[in-house]
């Protein structure tokens, strides 16, 4: 993939992002870093107060499943036939939801700065989930700038690398 001059190229994932911009052209690039943020984001464990939470079935009146004599369930009366609940919700993945809103912020960013022209072209690279995350919020602004995007995880690799590898790509 080619970096035009003067190209935006965002680095990040969940939790870091790298504003670099292109100093080179597009044969030999120079990226030159412009901001980095870190923003902390400690493992699910640490974020959770209580324990999965827990329910019974909701399911009661005409329709719902009633248990025979025998164990069996059958249904009173009309509509449709569900299974009992098992009594547990799904666990929420607090770490996940921080990473997804850090790309919110970002794509945020993006916008405010492709509205206040600070940029002309730009290159995302992220990991495929972060990548999906941040195009859920791309502005159109931000997407009529974008000129690639690398689902690649490269925040932990030194300029030069993201430079060569992005030239391979």
């Amino acid at each position: 993939m080619q970096i035009p001059h003067d190209a935006f190229v965002l680095v990040a994932d969940g939790r870091k992002m790298l504003f670099l911009r292109n100093e080179g052209d597009a044969v030999q690039p120079n990226l030159q870093v412009e901001a980095k943020e870190i923003h902390p984001n400690p493992k699910d464990g640490d974020q959770k107060r209580d324990a999965a939470g827990a329910a019974s079935s909701t399911q009661s009146g005409p329709g719902a499943p009633a248990v025979a004599r025998n164990g069996s369930m059958h249904a009173q009366g009309g509509g449709a036939q569900f299974a009992p609940s098992r009594g547990t919700f799904e666990e929420t993945d607090f770490h996940q939801l921080e990473e997804d809103r850090f790309a919110a912020e970002t794509a945020e960013m993006l916008r405010k700065r492709a509205l206040s022209n600070e940029f002309d072209k730009l290159i995302i690279v992220a990991p495929p989930k972060t990548l999906g995350e941040l195009r859920k919020h791309y502005h159109k602004e931000v997407s009529s700038r974008l000129v690639g995007e690398l689902d690649k995880d490269l925040t932990g690799h030194p300029v030069d690398q993201i430079e060569r590898l992005l030239l391979d790509a």
